[in-house]
């Protein structure tokens, strides 16, 4: 009969192996290669773990190997639901294909995102899911010098060839200027903020394509200073100063934090939203959805960009480096209408939402 083991010391690979009555090699693969090993095989290697409760110490596996089963992922932010529903995408894609993951957040500071991918690196993590704002070229060239691929999501890279995941913002702001048109709007004011951040500059893109689609419509750019609700406070108060001439009939927010903001300083001014000026926002952001008014937004589909990255980032490991083909998944956005540009009716069902073309398109 196999020994338990010892007192007092936490059960190790070697006592698994003499339970289960197999090599040490057998548990290894039984923990990294479970492909590898006869399913009754590995039963007993399961039973065995789970009667010494033993727990395998990845990072000194990690240390002989090179690497984990873990992915690293480095997002902006995790204050905007786009980048939470981002993690649980990839986590929850990346537990079905047996690996963790180390998630981190650089809160808009280019320096804290390499001081991440520093960290994750020296956890020996198989490759690392990056989310940033600007190329961040210099951090990319590094960690994949020290043999880690980088995935970018929610970022189409310009100065790396590398795999990435983006929504199409473009479209998802031509959207939103489109229904505020079809809501009558003829004046759109446009708040935005950073357009060196190429979420915004492609967002800009959009309402420049839908406002040039319709003859008579004018655009006002509003700059907010920055992307969080201050600014939408003072753009909004910077409106509902103008003069009833000037000032928009319809307000598109480069983000929904500041749409919100926006809403929030027209009705303390005695604006009505949507009567007198129709708000819509841009990044279906959760933490901005318990205003007054809910917010109109488009689909950012968080969670499916988070799952199709872990997806590239595993075929690129799986794949022989010298016939890898970096690809580039883009997917598509959806209006979700409600009050701040529809109004409220008692007797109104919750609008569904408005498709546009939600399908994947790959380059």
């Amino acid at each position: 009969m196999a020994q338990a083991p010892r007192p007092g010391g936490a059960p190790s690979v070697h006592d698994v192996a003499e339970r289960a009555g197999v090599s040490l090699a057998t548990v290894s693969n039984v923990l990294n290669h479970p492909e590898r090993v006869r399913t009754v095989t590995a039963d007993r290697v399961r039973e065995a773990i789970a009667t010494l409760g033993y727990t395998p110490n990845r990072i000194a596996s990690a240390l002989v190997s090179g690497s984990m089963r873990s992915i690293g992922l480095v997002v902006m932010s995790l204050r905007n639901s786009l980048f939470s529903d981002m993690v649980n995408g990839a986590q929850l894609r990346a537990r079905e294909r047996g690996f963790t993951l180390l998630v981190a957040s650089s809160e808009d500071d280019t320096s804290a995102q390499g001081e991440h991918l520093a960290y994750l690196e020296s956890t020996r993590v198989s490759g690392i899911l990056l989310a940033p704002m600007t190329e961040s070229r210099d951090q990319v060239d590094l960690t994949r010098r020290h043999g880690r691929p980088v995935v970018y999501v929610n970022f189409e890279p310009r100065e790396v060839d590398a795999c990435s995941v983006v929504v199409d913002n473009e479209q998802a702001a031509y959207l939103a200027t489109t229904h505020l048109i079809d809501r009558g709007c003829r004046r759109i004011g446009f708040v935005s903020a950073r357009p060196e951040l190429q979420p915004v500059d492609r967002r800009h893109r959009g309402v420049l394509r839908a406002v040039a689609e319709h003859p008579g419509v004018d655009l006002v750019e509003i700059d907010a200073g920055d992307i969080d609700p201050p600014g939408g406070t003072d753009a909004g108060a910077r409106i509902a100063r103008m003069p009833a001439s000037e000032r928009p009939d319809g307000v598109l927010g480069v983000t929904d934090l500041l749409a919100m903001a926006v809403v929030t300083e027209l009705r303390a001014a005695g604006l009505r939203v949507p009567e007198d000026i129709p708000v819509s926002g841009c990044d279906h952001n959760s933490v901005a959805w318990g205003g007054a008014v809910p917010l109109t937004s488009v689909t950012m589909h968080g969670s499916e960009m988070g799952a199709a990255a872990v997806d590239l980032m595993l075929a690129e490991l799986t794949d022989p480096p010298e016939t890898h083909v970096h690809r580039s998944i883009v997917i598509g956005s959806e209006l979700v209408p409600r009050e701040s540009t529809m109004g409220r009716r008692a007797d109104a069902p919750a609008p569904d939402p408005v498709l546009s073309d939600p399908r994947r398109t790959e380059a």
